[in-house]
């Protein structure tokens, strides 16, 4: 595949207010966590070290609806949910409604190498992370008091995901959330959804999606995508085919970043905005909304 490399990143399409100083934040956000995910590639890093270590700075980032600045839930806990996938390999690890994680993508990412398992849920994962040594937080420690009150945050949530085509030809993909707003307590969308939330496969590409979870489910967004680009589409014409499926079919909202095998790159949504940026090879960030 050759010495090829691309990183695309999103903070979650919703109904973001165009004027707010979250949304550039968020952008800025986006901005480092591809950038870092470009260096790690640069130096011969792989696509799976990439994507989490750009959404562990997602996670990271108070305003964006994974990590910290998660959602609280009706309970006011903080349930979170996260997916990490091998496109080499098709091996995944994800965990859901995970409590007092402040990195939701790297416990994923241990379950999917320390694991025979592919997904741990609740007390389950939590009892994993410890038996381990995985380093746990106060829920005080999540909690951002004015994302809960922030009126350019969809009720959706804002899930944040990477995608990255390494030197080797290798494709993951990270995705991780915090949810809904206010939703059931042990409510899980569609992020840590093997095809839903995120898919990688070597043969074809590899997505990340954001948007009414309950609705991206349905027609399994991200393996969609896939589908697509192996029927013959762009990356670009299959995030934007899938987009419209969406639409279509159930009414939903919602966004995907993807990126072939070639590293090309495809970003389509069909809400406000869209925080992204993406490099190609050792070429400048590009970021937008």
């Amino acid at each position: 595949m050759g010495d090829k490399i691309a990183i695309i990143v999103h903070g979650g399409a919703g109904a973001w207010n165009l004027a707010s100083a979250r949304l550039v934040t968020a952008i800025t956000a986006c901005r480092e966590a591809a950038q870092a995910g470009q260096q790690l590639l640069m130096a011969g890093g792989s696509a799976l070290d990439a994507v989490e270590t750009a959404v562990r700075l997602l996670e990271a980032c108070p305003v964006l609806d994974a990590g910290r600045g998660s959602y609280p839930n009706r309970n006011g806990d903080i349930e979170m949910d996260a997916l990490i996938m091998d496109g080499r390999t098709l091996d995944s690890g994800a965990v859901a409604a995970v409590q007092r994680i402040r990195y939701p993508i790297s416990l994923a990412r241990r379950v999917m190498q320390e694991t025979k398992h592919a997904l741990l849920v609740g007390a389950g994962a939590e009892a994993f992370a410890d038996q381990i040594g995985f380093p746990r937080c106060e829920t005080a420690d999540l909690l951002v008091p004015e994302m809960e009150t922030s009126p350019s945050a969809g009720p959706y949530g804002d899930t944040v995901g990477a995608v990255a085509l390494d030197a080797t030809g290798n494709l993951a993909v990270a995705t991780s959330t915090g949810g809904m707003r206010r939703k059931m307590p042990g409510r899980v969308g569609d992020s840590p959804l093997v095809g839903a939330g995120g898919y990688a496969d070597n043969r074809t590409a590899a997505v990340s999606a954001t948007g009414h979870g309950e609705l991206l489910m349905k027609i399994v967004i991200s393996k969609q995508v896939c589908d697509f680009v192996a029927a013959g589409l762009t990356a670009q014409a299959a995030s934007e085919t899938a987009i419209r499926l969406l639409a279509e079919r159930t009414g939903g909202t919602g966004g995907l970043i993807t990126v072939d095998r070639f590293g090309q790159v495809g970003i389509a949504f069909n809400t406000a905005a869209m925080p992204y940026a993406f490099s190609l090879g050792d070429g400048k960030i590009v970021d937008g909304r």
